[in-house]
C-alpha cells in the first residue's frame, strides 16, 4: 500500500511526477539549441547575400579614382560623393530614358507572361485531351534549351515580321523565352486546386472565364506572382537579346546603356558610373522580390503536395 503524504496523496505518485520533471527542461534546452542554430545559419546566409550588395552601394558613392586606386592609402572608404549618380542622370548619359525602356519592357513581359501562362496552365491542368502529357513534356523540355542557341533564327524571323528595333518585339521575345517556366508553375498551381470548386461555380451559372477570373483567381495569385516575378527579373537584366534586336539607341534598355558607360582614352571604363548604374538596376529587383517573396515561395512550392 502506498504511504500517504501530509496532503493525503500517495507517496509513489508524487515520486513519479517529480521523476519526469527533467523531460520538459531537456526539451526546452533542445528547442533553444535549434533556435540558436537557426538564427546562426540564417545570419550567415543573410551576410553572404547582403555584404556584396552593401559593398556595391558603398562603392557607388566613391569616385572612379578611389575605386581603381592601387595604393591602399588612396582607398578612403568613407570619402563619399553623389557625383556618380548626378552624372548618371545628367542629360549627357540619359540613363532615365533607358530605365524607362527597361521598365516598359519588363512590366509588359511580366504581365503578358502571367496571363498566357495562366491560360495555358488552365488548359493543361483542367482539360483531358490526347497527347496532353506529351505536349506538356515538350514545353518542359524547351526550358533546357538556352535561347542563345536559337538567337539567329529568332532574329531572322522577327526581322521578317518587322519586330526588330521595337519594344513590342523585345516583349514578345522575352515572353516566349520565359513562358515555359510560367506554364510549368501555373499547371502545378491548377493541379493543387480541387475540381469541385470549379464545379460548384458552374452549378451557380458561371462560365469558364467567369470561374477562372472570379473563383479561381484568388487561389492562383501565388503562381501568377511567381511567373510574373521570374519574367520581370529575367527581362530586366537581360543583355544579349536586347543587343541583338535593338540598334536604335533611343530604345536601349538599362543593361545596354550601362555597357556604353565608357569614357576617356581607348574606351576606359568609368567604374564609378558603372557601379552607380548597377545599384540603380538593383533597386527594382530587390524591392519587387521583397514585396512578392511570400508569393514566390508559395508558387514554387505549389504542386509539391496535392491538397
Amino acid at each position: 500500500m502506498a504511504t500517504l503524504t501530509r496532503a493525503g496523496r500517495p507517496q509513489d505518485l508524487r515520486v513519479r511526477r517529480t521523476g519526469t520533471g527533467g523531460a520538459p527542461a531537456a526539451g526546452r534546452a533542445e528547442t533553444r539549441t535549434k533556435l540558436t542554430l537557426y538564427w546562426l545559419g540564417g545570419t550567415l546566409a543573410a551576410l553572404v547575400f547582403l555584404v556584396p550588395l552593401a559593398w556595391s552601394v558603398l562603392r557607388s558613392f566613391q569616385s572612379n579614382d578611389a575605386i581603381v586606386a592601387t595604393d591602399p592609402s588612396a582607398r578612403d572608404l568613407f570619402s563619399l560623393t553623389t557625383a556618380n549618380f548626378s552624372a548618371l542622370f545628367s542629360s549627357d548619359l540619359d540613363i532615365l530614358r533607358s530605365v524607362g525602356n527597361s521598365l516598359v519592357v519588363a512590366i509588359s513581359t511580366a504581365v503578358l507572361t502571367a496571363v498566357v501562362a495562366t491560360l495555358a496552365g488552365y488548359g493543361f491542368g483542367r482539360f483531358r485531351f490526347r497527347g496532353r502529357n506529351v505536349l506538356f513534356g515538350v514545353v518542359v523540355v524547351t526550358m533546357m534549351v538556352p535561347f542563345q542557341a536559337i538567337i539567329t533564327p529568332l532574329y531572322l524571323q522577327m526581322n521578317a515580321m518587322g519586330l526588330t528595333d521595337s519594344r513590342l518585339g523585345l516583349v514578345l521575345f522575352y515572353t516566349t523565352v520565359n513562358l515555359p517556366f510560367g506554364v510549368f508553375v501555373m499547371r502545378n498551381a491548377f493541379e493543387t486546386i480541387p475540381a469541385e470548386i470549379e464545379d460548384s461555380a458552374r452549378v451557380d451559372g458561371a462560365g469558364t472565364m467567369r470561374a477562372l477570373v472570379s473563383v479561381l483567381r484568388p487561389m492562383l495569385i501565388p503562381g501568377m506572382a511567381t511567373s510574373a516575378l521570374y519574367a520581370f527579373l529575367a527581362s530586366w537584366t537581360e543583355f544579349l537579346g536586347a543587343l541583338t534586336f535593338l540598334t536604335d539607341d533611343r530604345l536601349y534598355t538599362l543593361p545596354l546603356s550601362l555597357v556604353n558607360l565608357q569614357s576617356g582614352a581607348y574606351g576606359a571604363v568609368n567604374y564609378g558610373y558603372l557601379v552607380a548604374g548597377a545599384v540603380v538596376a538593383m533597386v527594382p529587383c530587390v524591392v519587387l522580390y521583397v514585396a512578392l517573396q511570400r508569393f514566390y515561395v508559395a508558387g514554387l512550392a505549389s504542386g509539391a503536395v496535392k491538397g
